[in-house]
């Protein structure tokens, strides 16, 4: 990607912060944008394009002031949505399919889960990303606390042919662990094995499902202490925690690019530690999941 190119990126990506109210976002897309037109002797007019960004950032500090009057909207517009997705799918392999997959996913982190439902069933219908899909799925009603409701989506694909026996055990595996974390008291249809060819899910074989994550607090309010979170969401070694409203001040020290040691995974088959590092850190302002937290933590060993 060329110089111009990454700068109206980064500028599209502080607009849409700055229209979610991610205004500390924005500011630091802008700060990023500024630095690169300081540095580049090729761009022309460059005290022209400071003057204007010093501009957006003055009133953004303005905004800051008047965060807290009115309320956010539930849910964003589909020109937002479909922005989201457009900013957020990124995908080293250049697939159309993975990009609409960290699409989704991006969504259902903006808490927009009716458009991200969508999403994830329209993937439902490709053999590689059938499963992931499916989980996240699933995923979205228990962010929704809505257990049932995903046990019951379980049962309706054990009944019809969209997946074959191994599928429906890796969904089976995965969503009991879930009811049985919720304390719901639930058994699922068993299916047996299928004479059909299941294509192996790539992103499922690079990282096991983690169903929650352990966090030793070495500061704030819980200071010596390991809280444990809901996974959310997951891609690879990248999971995302919606923390509720009440919990955000145990999180409240934790900055992007923090290190986390002594992590604890927890997932169907085990319990291991690790380590990881703070990707993203955000307060989600629109949708059911309004003024609860988005936090985003890379796994970076096991």
């Amino acid at each position: 990607m060329g110089e111009k190119e990454n700068i109206k990126r980064l500028l599209q990506e502080a607009e849409l912060y700055k229209g979610q109210g991610l205004l500390n976002e924005a500011r630091l897309k802008y700060d990023e944008v500024s630095d690169l037109v300081r540095n580049n002797p090729k761009i022309k007019n460059k005290q022209k394009l400071l003057a204007g960004l010093a501009k957006k950032i003055n009133l953004l500090e303005v905004d800051t002031q008047k965060v807290e009057k009115g309320p956010s909207s539930p849910e964003l517009s589909s020109r937002a949505q479909d922005l989201i997705q457009q900013l957020f799918s990124f995908s080293q392999e250049e697939s159309e399919e993975e990009a609409a997959l960290e699409g989704a996913l991006a969504l259902a982190k903006f808490g927009q889960f009716e458009r991200a439902l969508a999403e994830f069933d329209n993937l439902l219908s490709n053999e590689a990303h059938r499963v992931v899909a499916a989980k996240n799925i699933l995923r979205c009603h228990i962010a929704l606390s809505s257990e049932e409701k995903a046990a019951d989506i379980y049962e309706k694909w054990a009944k019809g042919d969209t997946f074959s026996a191994d599928q429906l055990e890796k969904l089976r595996v995965f969503m009991e662990q879930v009811l049985e974390n919720k304390g719901v008291d639930r058994k699922l249809t068993v299916i047996g094995t299928k004479a059909k060819a299941v294509v192996e899910e790539k992103k499922e074989e690079e990282f096991i499902d983690i169903s929650a994550i352990g966090i030793y607090l070495d500061s704030g309010p819980g200071k010596g202490k390991v809280v444990e979170f809901d996974v959310n969401f997951q891609s690879g070694n990248l999971l995302s925690l919606i923390i509720s409203k009440r919990d955000g001040k145990m999180i409240e020290h934790l900055e992007v690019n923090n290190e986390l040691e002594d992590l604890q995974f927890y997932s169907p088959i085990a319990i291991f530690n690790g380590s990881g590092l703070v990707a993203a850190k955000s307060e989600i302002q629109s949708g059911p999941k309004q003024g609860d937290y988005c936090l985003d933590i890379k796994i970076t060993s096991t």
